[in-house]
Parts: structure tokens; sequence; C-alpha cells
């Protein structure tokens, strides 16, 4: 079916107040399921912006049977902080991992140039400083520099299946990853809201079981502290008309950790990392229902 642009998509923050007249948005309590898993079922945990603090983690992670990380894994992508990631990973119990790329993660962008390429343009539009648009993270204009020269960067992933545009089926289960996001600055994965974004979800397929994008929808854990919101109105839209997945898993938007529903889509915003950088956020953790028939035992 046909997506149109909304008319107010250039800013989410107003097109919300119009869309969520007709809208529901319920919060859900984030408990995790109990101990033991249904044989008609598979465990799912999953994370987000993790920004190379995993060693910093004061929690366990849960055991399942698919992990998935919805991007920004690093501060800029550079590889040790790649390499690093994938050797957390390796320690992970969990026989799935499926990670895709955020933001932050320049060195995946092969779109991508220099950080600060244009940025002085971009600020002056915004009214912001150059280290607001721009969040270094500690790290210098020269890393972040590094960090986009680095050729072949997937092949550093080999503890998990990267899904960049990509579709993988778990278990009978059809899951989709995308790391692309409405225009943040020049960071990577980038593009202008409105039909570039959309020309992105329209690669996104119909029937999925588990949506996994960096960007949250518009209306569901993209409020940013300021009041202001970050999500993708095609996305939304996109996912409610065409897609309907079970299940959409997300994160960009630190401050909007938790789970809501429209009352048919579950959206998970899995952000580890909260508003100050520091990965307190545990990860959320559900069960999904196999095909009719089908058991963990006989795939």
């Amino acid at each position: 079916m046909k997506i149109d642009i909304h008319p107010l998509t250039e800013d989410p923050t107003k097109a919300w107040k119009e869309i969520s007249k007709s809208q529901r948005v319920i919060k859900i309590n984030t408990k995790a399921p109990g101990a033991e898993v249904p044989q008609n079922k598979v465990r799912v945990v999953c994370m987000s912006d993790t920004h190379s603090l995993t060693h910093h983690i004061k929690f366990d992670i849960p055991e399942g049977d698919v992990f998935i990380h919805a991007g920004d894994f690093t501060r800029c992508g550079k590889l040790d902080e790649v390499i690093d990631f994938n050797n957390w990973l390796e320690k992970l119990p969990h026989k799935h991992k499926l990670v895709i790329a955020g933001n932050h993660e320049l060195s995946f962008d092969h779109t991508f140039t220099h950080p600060f390429q244009n940025a002085s343009a971009c600020c002056k539009k915004t009214g912001s400083t150059l280290l607001d648009e721009i969040p270094t993270l500690g790290n210098s204009k020269e890393s972040l520099a590094e960090a986009v020269k680095t050729e072949n960067i997937r092949q550093y992933l080999s503890n998990c299946v990267y899904l960049q545009d990509e579709s993988i089926e778990l278990y009978g289960l059809k899951i989709y990853g995308t790391p692309w996001q409405p225009e943040f600055c020049k960071w990577a994965f980038n593009v202008k809201r409105g039909q570039d974004c959309l020309d992105k979800w329209e690669k996104i397929p119909e029937n999925l079981d588990i949506l996994i994008t960096h960007t949250p929808p518009v209306g569901h854990g993209d409020l940013c502290c300021s009041g202001v919101r970050a999500g993708c109105v095609e996305l939304l839209t996109t996912v409610q008309q065409r897609v309907k997945p079970k299940y959409h898993v997300f994160g960009h938007v630190h401050e909007g950790y938790g789970i809501t529903s429209d009352g048919k889509i579950i959206f998970i915003n899995a952000s580890t990392c909260d508003i100050n950088y520091l990965p307190n956020n545990h990860p959320i953790v559900f069960d999904v229902t196999l095909p009719k028939g089908r058991t963990k035992d006989n795939l």
C-alpha cells in the first residue's frame, strides 16, 4: 500500500499532536517474564545504545534464545570499540545474536564522509553549538576521522549476525533490521525527514514478527527531555499501516526507554544508557510465540 508523507513530517512534535488524537499509547510494565520458557515460545533479550560502556554494566544480562542490540554499540565506530563489543558479545549465552548499527557507528555507513563536514551550517540552522550537535563523548576530531576511514568493518562483528537493511528467519520468526534515522546533524545513517526516510522504510518487508530500527517511530519512546519528539512520522505510518510487526525494537532516544503499545504492536525502546550516558537501564525481555505447530525442539 502507498504511504503518504505527513504534512507536518518536518516537525514530529507538532505532527504527533495531530496524530495522537486518533492513537492509543499504552504504557506496559517492563517486568521480565518468568524463568521458564514454554516450548512454543522463544525468549528475546533487547538492548541498545551501550556506547562502548558494556564493561560498566552492573547487572547480569538475562539468558534467552535471541539477543538483539538496536544500535549505538560504540561511541564513534572506531575499530578498537567494535572489537571490544564483539568480544563482549562472545561471552553472552544466547544462541542467536542480532545487531544493527546506529548513528554513532560512523565506520558502518559507507555514505558517510566526515563528521564535521558542513556541521556549522546545521548548527546555525538549529541555533545550537557544535558540541551540542556532535556529542564527541570524549573522542577527538582525529579519532572520529579515523573511525570513518576503517574499511570492511563488518568482518569484525564475528560473534553476531549484523543486519543492515536485511532480513533473517529464526525459529520460523521473520526479523528485519535497519540502521537509518531522520537527520541528526551530520552523524551516520542520517536521511532527511519525509520522502528520504520513507524510501528506507519501503524496503522493510511485510508480515514481520520483529522489526529492529535504531530510530523510534514518532509517539513511542521518542520524547526527549526537552519536550521535543525525535521519532519518525513515516516510520510510524509504515509500521502501523503496512508492515504490522508484532514487536518493534529500537533505541536512539535514551530517555524514551520502556515499552508501549498502540493496542496491536508492542514498541520497545531498549536504550541501555540513560540521558547521562550511564548504562543503568536493564535489558528488556519478552517471549514470542512461535508459528502454529512449531516448537524449539522441532526446528
